[in-house]
């Protein structure tokens, strides 16, 4: 075969597997997502269907219980990408689905703010693990120019939640009184029990790896592996490589055979015939935790939480501030998530095409802050999901094309979520009942921490251009000498990944 030829083969080729790989992944990983955001929102929509009235909630005990949610959340994010290398993906992450469905139906029982407080902290315990564990599960089945559209079309399901959550309450709450329940309870019985279906009909379509796909062929999956692999310059530097190999005095040599530092099952997690190469090092999850960018992008994250988790939770409030309640107030928090829909993935295509992931996070509260009428504030709102929805993809696929090697991955991924995530603590005493209907304070606030998370993010842009300069000059060729060093003395098996000088960071 010509090389033209076999360059079209391959392109064609590599069209086929994406298709799959989007029509058996993306569905089920927006599916959990979808339940994810709509189990977490219902609060919002139970609220004004009673739930505060039956809990005997006073003053600001409904903002605490939205608050110890991110307690648990915040805790089980790192230990859970460590558990996902051994369960896999397709059994933990429909796991942890399974049991926060549970966890949701069983909140129809709360008669108390003791009741509500518990059921939120086991809530937290449940879904903290799954973004993250979702995020790095993606980075092992596309290459790093791919990646960000696959995130913003599962996360575009989270725009969609928002109108779902808000049609489901709408028809659900005309069940009160059904079996002696109020409405607000058939809120959370029914779409928990939908969660468990989801976790359910996710778990038989996922696959565990590339390697392990059972609708690829098997020369699908050995092309899939080999393009994956292909993508990875610490792989594909052939000269340095072969001195670091050549010079590990440390170990014998069918032991470093198999335990090579460039093995290429270590930066994609083990896909392909020898399972979990790369060992377990606290050294990788500390190199995680310090590393510059995941604190940047964390604290751009958390910037940004503050205004995504705060318009989830209060819009339902807000719009009943506006002058609308029951069913009406219901039906008007649809409409603003449909743009957000649409743009979340517009700029995810055009994140990936350009390669570029900083530069296009959006501001849009100023028009809230201002406006002067109950119409204007509602149009407000759909600037605002507009503005806050495509940010977050952006933001989340910075670290796992920027991180290279499992563990230091997991480690980033991870952290970067749990100190966005805090974020969630201060977005549930944004929007306090005193504000109503203008809600000055609360959308200040949201536009100081949006223009954090600019900021934070524009700074993470400088580093990595700073660092690419860096490395495109040859100064960072001292990497491969220090690595070596740390392997030779028997201190690493890690791979080299994003220390290697020919490994660029995204914008």
């Amino acid at each position: 075969m010509t090389s033209a030829a076999q360059t079209r083969y391959d392109s064609a080729l590599t069209r086929k597997i994406l298709w799959k790989l989007d029509c058996c992944i993306l569905p089920p990983l927006a599916l959990l997502w979808l339940a994810n955001f709509i189990d977490r929102s219902n609060i919002g929509n139970a609220r004004i269907a009673g739930l505060e009235r039956d809990a005997h909630l006073e003053g600001n005990q409904f903002n605490i219980a939205l608050a110890v949610f991110y307690v648990t959340y915040l805790l089980v994010e790192i230990p859970s990408n460590m558990v996902l290398k051994k369960m896999k993906a397709n059994r933990w992450l429909p796991l942890l689905v399974f049991f926060w469905g549970i966890v949701t139906t069983l909140t129809c029982l709360v008669q108390s703010f003791g009741g509500l407080l518990a059921i939120r902290l086991c809530l937290g315990l449940c879904e903290g693990g799954l973004l993250p564990g979702m995020i790095l599960y993606l980075s092992t089945m596309y290459r790093r120019e791919e990646f960000q559209l696959r995130v913003g079309i599962f996360y575009a399901s989270a725009s969609l939640s928002g109108a779902f959550g808000g049609l489901l309450a709408t028809a659900i709450i005309k069940m009160e009184g059904v079996g002696g329940l109020a409405g607000w309870k058939w809120i959370y019985i029914l779409e928990g029990l939908a969660t468990i279906i989801a976790s359910l009909v996710s778990a038989s379509i996922l696959p565990a790896d590339l390697s392990s796909a059972r609708f690829l062929t098997e020369e699908e999956r050995a092309f899939a592996l080999k393009r994956l692999l292909a993508s990875d310059v610490t792989i594909s530097t052939g000269p340095s490589v072969q001195q670091i190999r050549s010079s590990s005095t440390s170990m014998d040599k069918d032991k470093a055979d198999k335990q090579d530092v460039f093995d290429t099952t270590t930066t994609t997690s083990g896909h392909n015939d020898k399972k979990d190469v790369e060992p377990f090092e606290l050294r990788e999850v500390i190199r995680g935790l310090t590393d510059i960018q995941t604190w940047l992008t964390g604290i751009a994250y958390l910037g940004l939480i503050v205004s995504l988790y705060s318009y989830s939770l209060f819009l339902p409030t807000i719009v009943s501030g506006l002058g609308y309640s029951g069913g009406a107030a219901q039906l008007h928090t649809v409409p603003p998530y449909v743009p957000a829909v649409v743009l979340t993935v517009v700029v995810a295509v055009l994140s990936d095409q350009w390669s570029l992931r900083g530069p296009f996070i959006l501001i849009c509260y100023i028009l809230a802050i201002t406006a002067q009428t109950n119409a204007i504030r509602y149009v407000a709102v759909f600037f605002m999901a507009s503005g806050i929805y495509p940010s977050a993809p952006c933001i989340l696929s910075i670290l796992p094309n920027n991180s290279s090697g499992y563990f230091k991955k997991a480690t980033t991924t991870a952290l970067q979520l749990a100190i966005g995530n805090t974020g969630g603590f201060i977005a549930t005493f944004v929007y306090t009942q005193d504000q109503a209907p203008k809600y000055i304070r609360g959308h200040s606030i949201v536009l100081g921490f949006i223009i954090l998370s600019y900021l934070s993010t524009a700074a993470n842009v400088c580093y990595c251009l700073w660092e690419n300069k860096a490395r495109k000059e040859g100064r960072r060729e001292i990497n491969l000498e220090k690595y070596q060093r740390l392997w030779n003395a028997g201190k690493t098996r890690a791979p080299i990944g994003d220390r290697h000088p020919k490994f660029l960071f995204t914008l």
